[in-house]
């Protein structure tokens, strides 16, 4: 009897630790699944967060794709130039609209797979070192591109620098569409990536509005939300 009053209270208290744990710690839902959750899947999808410390599975695709009926530079392979279906369509508009007002766009990548991602890291760590490769390519699952919610851009020049008159439209303009400057000038230290005006990023309209009115980034859209 004496042992198992003993017993008895170790048991009670294993089982409300259990309880507790899950409670504070509950299981991790992977991003696929958060994105298949009908619920709130364009919620979830349009802020997706993917930078150094955010990783995506290497499996990991756009849950519907489809390729904009835009231009593309020549050598954009037919991965490149697919999209997650919702910013599509949105850049779509964007292309047109641009155009209507005197500036021409051409997209050079879009979705990368892991695979491919990991090729161009591995190529320009040969070719410019581990540092500058940093700078402004991603590791392998740490790339927007890998979600199909981002392109990079450019002008018939091939020249996309902050100053021509394409980067101008595109920075002043892009959150009328759904979509941000992701890499901005001067918020290196918090998106942990070089400026890149050519790079756009697919969000939404309300919160592109936002993040373009705060000057801000996704990063610290997110974390005000948090």
């Amino acid at each position: 009897m004496k042992k198992f009053r003993v017993i008895v209270p170790i048991i009670i208290i294993v089982a409300v630790t259990i309880i507790l744990v899950k409670i504070l710690m509950p299981g991790k839902t992977s991003i696929q699944e958060k994105i298949l959750n009908k619920s709130n899947s364009n919620i979830i999808t349009n802020t997706l967060l993917v930078n150094n410390d955010n990783k995506l599975d290497e499996n990991y695709k756009p849950h519907k794709s489809d390729v904009p009926n835009i231009p593309f530079i020549d050598n954009a392979t037919d991965e490149e130039k697919q999209m997650e279906e919702v910013a599509s369509k949105a850049v779509e508009k964007l292309f047109k609209e641009a155009k209507e007002e005197g500036i021409d766009f051409l997209g050079t990548s879009a979705y990368r797979s892991y695979e491919t991602q990991k090729e161009i890291y591995t190529k320009k760590v040969i070719s410019d070192g581990l540092k500058k490769a940093n700078e402004y390519v991603a590791k392998p699952g740490h790339s927007e591109h890998q979600t199909g919610l981002c392109i990079d851009v450019t002008n018939k020049d091939r020249w996309f620098v902050g100053s021509t008159k394409e980067a101008i439209w595109l920075a002043e303009n892009a959150h009328e569409f759904g979509f941000i400057i992701r890499y901005p000038l001067g918020k290196e230290d918090i998106t942990g990536k070089s400026y890149e005006p050519w790079h756009i990023r697919y969000v939404g309209k309300d919160i592109a509005k936002k993040i373009y009115e705060n000057d801000s980034t996704l990063e610290e859209y997110i974390a005000s939300k948090n």
